[in-house]
């Protein structure tokens, strides 16, 4: 059994926001997978499916980012999964946008969500951190989280949604190499040119001398012409 836990905040007016990444990571995936439609527990929306014989519990807290840890606290006990059974998905202002990194343990580097995570199941948890870029200064940071995708953002946000939903099976087995190559496929993919160098053309040799058979005497003709 595993727990995913996108973070993020209720509601239509923060469904763009930066800050809800981690929701719409959840939505691609339980889309892609043929999970069940999403349902009220745990303080939140779930939805349930399986990889393989694994079976998969997605979350999205509905308790506002900075009170997540007790939407996942009651998951956590209810399914009796432990913390290294969870991997939650959150924005990341210190990595650039497009940009996805995993971790374990740790700190929670002033995300509230995490904060609230970690006062309620501790820190050994997995997380997915993905990149939102950073304002420039940490008074911009709320502001910054709370506001929209710029339209500037859209083809590599989609990206990375479907790469993370492409290696979601890979990070699900453990294999955290391969879940990271599915998303960089996605957001930066290897491209072959299709067209061959053009050769340089052989210096041409040089060309033979012409034979002159002309006869003496024409020779001596054609030079007094």
């Amino acid at each position: 059994m595993k727990l995913l836990v996108g973070l993020g905040n209720p509601g239509a007016k923060y469904a763009h926001n930066r800050h809800n990444i981690g929701f719409m990571a959840l939505d691609r995936i339980a889309a892609d997978h043929g999970f069940s439609g999403w349902r009220s527990k745990f303080q939140g929306q779930i939805a349930e499916g399986r990889f393989g014989s694994t079976k998969v519990t997605l979350l999205k807290p509905e308790t506002f980012m900075n009170l997540s840890g007790q939407s996942v606290g009651e998951a956590m006990r209810y399914l009796k999964v432990s913390p290294e059974d969870i991997i939650v998905f959150h924005d990341e202002i210190d990595l650039a946008p497009g940009k996805v990194r995993l971790k374990t343990g740790g700190g929670h580097a002033g995300h509230n969500g995490l904060r609230s995570i970690h006062g309620h199941i501790g820190p050994d948890y997995n997380r997915v951190r993905m990149g939102v870029g950073h304002p420039g200064h940490k008074d911009a940071v709320p502001g910054y989280v709370l506001r929209d995708f710029p339209k500037a953002d859209a083809e590599w946000l989609d990206d990375e949604l479907r790469g993370i939903s492409d290696g979601i099976a890979h990070l699900i087995d453990g294999d955290g190499g391969k879940f990271l190559n599915a998303i960089a496929l996605r957001v930066a993919p290897s491209r072959s040119s299709k067209s061959t160098a053009k050769a340089k053309p052989a210096n041409p040799a040089p060309a033979e001398p012409a034979t002159d058979e002309r006869s003496t005497m024409q020779k001596l003709v054609d030079r007094f012409r």
